[in-house]
């Protein structure tokens, strides 16, 4: 990639498909052509191919290795993004069951979570932050989850409404927790032992669209019918490598640089939380010292260190807000329908600069039409 291409690169906060590292995406162009000892592009490449399947092998390793994943779990690369697993978690595991799954509901990716589930057998939302718009997540103690639940389902940050979990919702010992973490996949450490499954579309934090990872405790894997369709049971695809079709191959291939990336350049999962903690406390400071010129839709205790949501008095200064920032080189920052107003998505490949770049547009935005 040229410093001429580097340099007309606009601060871009997607929500997703979104930033990637630079480094990776010059990587990819320096490999695009022909993989070094390959003689083809991976693009060409049968995924039965002995260069593939050590791509793979390394992007599972990378994800071990970066969140310390023993192997009691299977990490599987699969395809459908978050909208399959919807499904797919609860086929595997409350279908055919007298159980009930606990599901949290904390805004959109919750709640379409839930509406996929009911399809599958009996379900509890043992908390609903509806009622305040989703711009929280519970408290410990405000809600019960019973012991013999089939599982306890919640989503760690909602892209949308830009609320998170600070960290993992109570369940009982008894209880596979299980998160859709898509929005703030590798932005801090976590301990995947509290776990019973974990899961991730690439496209927001580790990579492009096309890829999901799965970590999944080896002994729920059992819990899937030899009923179910071949490509929804999980076991299939732990027992074949995530094999059981053509994987996607190029999306897996860049998974694996992204880990690499934040293992070698960034320094692991801790040094990512505190650059993230910092980036976004840049935009909250930019927002609650402008004197209510911006309103954050999320509760202070509960705001997103990857999706900063807010708004600005009338629509009228929204579209100004839009236009002006997009003439400074910052793009993307329209807010979903559903909430309105303002989100800067900030995830872990987003440079330091644009976030400043940024809080001082907001600044002196507000100083001028406040």
């Amino acid at each position: 990639m040229t410093a001429t291409a580097v340099s007309q690169r606009a601060f871009n906060f997607s929500a997703g498909p979104a930033v990637l590292p630079v480094s990776v995406l010059q990587e990819v162009q320096d490999e695009l052509l022909c993989l070094p000892g390959a003689r083809t592009s991976l693009m060409e490449m049968s995924h039965r191919e002995k260069e593939f399947i050590e791509i793979l092998h390394d992007a599972e390793n990378s994800l071990r290795s970066l969140m310390g994943i023993s192997d009691d779990y299977a990490v599987l690369f699969l395809q459908g993004g978050a909208a399959l697993q919807f499904s797919m978690i609860p086929a595997n595991l409350l279908r055919g069951t007298d159980k009930t799954a606990a599901y949290i509901q904390t805004g959109t990716w919750g709640k379409k979570a839930i509406g996929e589930a009911k399809k599958e057998g009996k379900i509890n939302v043992v908390y609903d932050a509806a009622t305040s718009n989703f711009n929280h997540v519970p408290a410990a103690g405000d809600y019960q989850v019973a012991d013999d639940a089939a599982y306890l389902y919640y989503c760690s940050n909602e892209t949308i409404q830009g609320v998170q979990f600070q960290s993992e919702p109570e369940c009982p010992s008894s209880v596979p927790l299980i998160s859709d973490a898509s929005s703030d996949f590798l932005c801090r450490p976590l301990d995947i032992n509290k776990y019973g499954l974990l899961y991730a579309c690439a496209q927001k934090n580790a990579g492009p669209a096309g890829v999901t990872a799965v970590i999944i405790r080896r002994d729920l894997l059992d819990r899937g019918s030899d009923q179910l369709p071949g490509y929804l049971n999980y076991k299939n695809h732990a027992e074949n490598d995530s094999e059981w079709n053509t994987p996607p191959t190029f999306a897996i291939y860049v998974l694996g640089k992204v880990a690499r990336w934040l293992t070698n350049d960034i320094g692991g999962l801790d040094a990512m939380e505190k650059i993230n903690r910092e980036k976004s406390q840049l935009l909250y400071s930019a927002i609650d010292e402008s004197d209510g010129f911006y309103a954050s839709h999320a509760k202070p205790d509960c705001r997103s260190t990857m999706n900063v949501t807010f708004n600005l008095p009338n629509d009228e200064l929204l579209t100004a807000f839009i236009k002006g920032a997009a003439e400074n080189d910052l793009v993307n920052l329209k807010g979903h329908r559903s909430v309105g107003g303002i989100r800067a998505s900030i995830y872990n490949a987003m440079p330091r600069e644009g976030v400043e770049c940024l809080a001082n547009f907001m600044k002196d935005f507000a100083s001028k039409n406040g």
